[in-house]
């Protein structure tokens, strides 16, 4: 399908979904999932991490971005790409397109983690930087596509939805037995895809998406019952400072059974915790899961809880917490 917005309507499969796992198997990882007895028995559940922290360009991004690039080769459609990113979706792209022997362009706040932006170039990304608002992005963004480049969204595309969406096909059988399935929320492309995946493949199972308070758009979203293109966005999470997609909030409403939020400071906490146990260094908006059982321990008390790790690109000299 050609990354034109304007088609871009349709809710995608799990049948979509499927074809999407065929198409990247040969690029991606299957990612491990790991659990410990003393981080279950300190947060009064069975949880399992679907560690998407130890994806090629360390987040889950790079399903995504290989599925979309894939789809561009068998429509035929040629030339270099282009995207906005705050990093892992343009470090993904760079190295998907590079796989298929084309160049990437990519978007990038100017406070962006210099830990990402190393990461975009060392894949052999080309960044053009902006300031750091969605409408910079876009306009940046806008003025590739003007230049001829393939605009390759980061989340708002059904050919980004089914590439994340295979992280919990994955999961599924590794782990089929799952009460609650918890993701990140930031643009929505991964929850999107895995609550399609989640309820074709696991009977009853809740799909419950996690975001700062900071960026919590996507949760006055739902409540509104409108997607909510206003929103101040602050926090340490900045994998997660994006307006849920227009594609994504109509999967979610659909499919997502609840969204809540999490404080900065328990993001820190989380991911500390998540470095004792594990000794993985995961990014803040990957700790929003472990930060949202940490807060609501009554709500999943006994249950078997899976939650996607979507990334590790944190820069181990900047912590914001004491590894020692």
């Amino acid at each position: 399908m050609h990354m034109d917005h304007a088609t871009a309507v349709q809710i995608p499969t799990f049948e979509d979904i499927r074809s999407a796992q065929r198409r990247i198997a040969g690029a991606i990882r299957t990612t491990p999932v790991l659990t410990d007895p003393d981080f279950n028995r300190l947060l009064g559940c069975n949880v399992w991490l679907k560690c998407e922290n130890l994806q090629r360009t360390g987040a889950f991004k790079f399903r995504g971005a290989s599925n979309a690039v894939a789809c561009l080769e068998e429509a035929g459609v040629e030339g270099d790409v282009a995207t906005h990113s705050s990093g892992n979706h343009g470090a993904a792209l760079a190295l998907a397109a590079a796989n298929h022997g084309r160049r990437a362009r990519v978007v990038m706040p100017e406070n962006s983690s210099r830990t990402k932006i190393e990461a975009v170039r060392r894949h052999g990304g080309e960044i053009v930087f902006c300031a750091p608002t969605q409408a910079d992005r876009e306009k940046g963004l806008a003025e590739l596509v003007a230049g001829g480049c393939i605009p390759v969204p980061p989340y708002d595309h059904p050919d980004i939805i089914c590439g994340q969406g295979t992280a919990a096909l994955e999961f599924a059988r590794q782990c089929g037995d799952l009460d609650v399935l918890m993701t990140p929320v930031g643009g929505g492309g991964l929850i999107s895809g895995t609550a399609i995946a989640a309820h074709a493949l696991i009977e009853g199972v809740s799909v419950v998406g996690v975001e700062p308070e900071g960026a919590g758009e996507a949760t006055l979203s739902l409540q509104l019952g409108q997607r909510v293109t206003n929103f101040r966005i602050d926090t340490i999470a900045d994998g997660l400072r994006a307006i849920i997609g227009t594609l994504n909030f109509q999967i979610v409403q659909r499919y997502v059974d609840d969204i809540v939020t999490v404080s900065d400071g328990a993001i820190v906490e989380a991911m500390a915790l998540v470095w004792q146990h594990f000794r993985m260094l995961i990014e803040p908006s990957s700790a929003t899961v472990v930060a949202a059982l940490l807060a609501n321990p009554g709500r999943i008390a006994g249950r078997c809880v899976g939650v996607i790790v979507s990334g590790g690109n944190v820069d181990p000299g900047n912590l914001p917490f004491d590894a020692a």
